[in-house]
């Protein structure tokens, strides 16, 4: 007897596509896709490097229609922590990455077609399904996240336009490896936008599938465009972890804006990076440090909870007085309920009220 062939993951994905948008016609049968920084210029029948956007007869075939991963998180742990405090967000994942990170904590959907071990099926799911989902557990927030979103945005987009009609409030969790089309394109459709800014040496950068110029760029950019951004650093020992790393990340932050928030994070031991221990308190107090004596207003110690003192909490930066408390993604207090000091009246740069509410 024989059995009948199973269908791949591929085929699957396949089957779970739309026109893109976010390309434009070279001749010769060529596109170049602009959705993420590596611009693939995309033959017939080939992938991009994301392996999930392709060209199939002169049009790019992008992912559609489809979740890969979905939970419901509070907005601390994408993290926001001054957008909405407190909320609830309703996070989705497709699958792919325009990245390949030896220590990637989503790589079972980043990684989907680059690793055979990397296998999450993909769950038809339409905007309508996904916005009734969200408000029907409370959320505030809907995000894109567990891969990397930019390259999936023209479905995020579609997701986000429904969200929008009931007043979620809408948010890209990314690495950051933009193009000035792709953001111009989901600008109206994306209040919050987090960097994952990996470190600040090229030659680092390169190993996991990226270039550091094309993040620092859309960082610039991404303040210039008025997203609500915040930006996160993963510390790995013996990766990014040194105190010339930290200072050249807190001066870059400060030189855009002092009042981004900087959230430095621990590492631990996953993926391909099994032998490398988990980074330590005392790492991410240090590089807090080091935000501060750069400017940076509102730098946060992450992941850790409890064990990284004043670093979890929200202080005013002109009276210093205690605004939010946090013990990990918990908030145990917040009396900045308007987005300003109740104390000395200073505002603070946040996103603290969905528009129209």
């Amino acid at each position: 007897m024989v059995e009948p062939e199973q269908t791949t993951l591929k085929e699957l994905l396949g089957e779970h596509t739309g026109d893109g948008q976010l390309y434009r016609d070279l001749g010769g049968g060529k596109l170049e896709c602009f959705a993420c920084g590596h611009r693939c210029v995309i033959g017939e029948g080939k992938d991009g490097i994301c392996r999930v956007r392709f060209n199939r007869g002169g049009t790019l075939r992008v992912p559609w229609g489809y979740v890969g991963a979905l939970q419901l998180d509070p907005v601390e742990k994408k993290p926001f922590f001054h957008a909405l405090p407190g909320s609830l967000a309703m996070s989705f994942g497709m699958l792919g990455c325009d990245y390949h990170c030896s220590y990637c904590q989503n790589w079972v959907t980043s990684q989907a077609l680059r690793d055979p071990k990397a296998i999450s099926a993909p769950e038809a799911l339409t905007p309508e399904e996904f916005s009734a989902m969200a408000l029907r557990h409370g959320a505030a927030i809907v995000t894109s996240t567990y891969n990397e979103p930019l390259i999936t945005s023209e479905w995020a987009v579609e997701l986000f336009k429904v969200a929008r009609r009931h007043r979620l409030v809408t948010s890209y969790v990314s690495n950051g490896n933009g193009t000035p089309e792709v953001l111009e394109y989901i600008r109206p459709w994306v209040d919050l936008y987090k960097v994952d800014l990996k470190g600040f040496d090229d030659k680092h950068y390169r190993k996991l599938g990226g270039v550091l110029q094309n993040v620092l760029d859309s960082i610039v950019r991404l303040h210039q465009m008025k997203f609500w951004l915040e930006i996160v650093t993963l510390f790995v020992p013996g990766f990014n972890d040194s105190e010339q790393e930290m200072r050249a990340i807190a001066g870059f932050i400060s030189s855009v804006s002092k009042d981004i928030p900087w959230h430095v994070t621990a590492f631990h031991s996953d993926y391909h990076m099994l032998e490398t221990g988990n980074t330590p308190a005392r790492t991410l107090v240090r590089a807090a440090e080091i935000g501060t004596e750069a400017g940076l207003r509102y730098v946060y110690a992450g992941n850790l909870p409890g064990q990284v003192g004043r670093y979890e909490n929200t202080y005013c930066a002109s009276c210093g007085d205690l605004l939010i408390k946090r013990r990990g993604f918990n908030v145990l207090a917040n009396t900045l309920l308007v987005g300003s000091c109740p104390r000395c009246s200073s505002p603070v740069p946040g996103f603290w009220k969905v528009p129209g509410k």
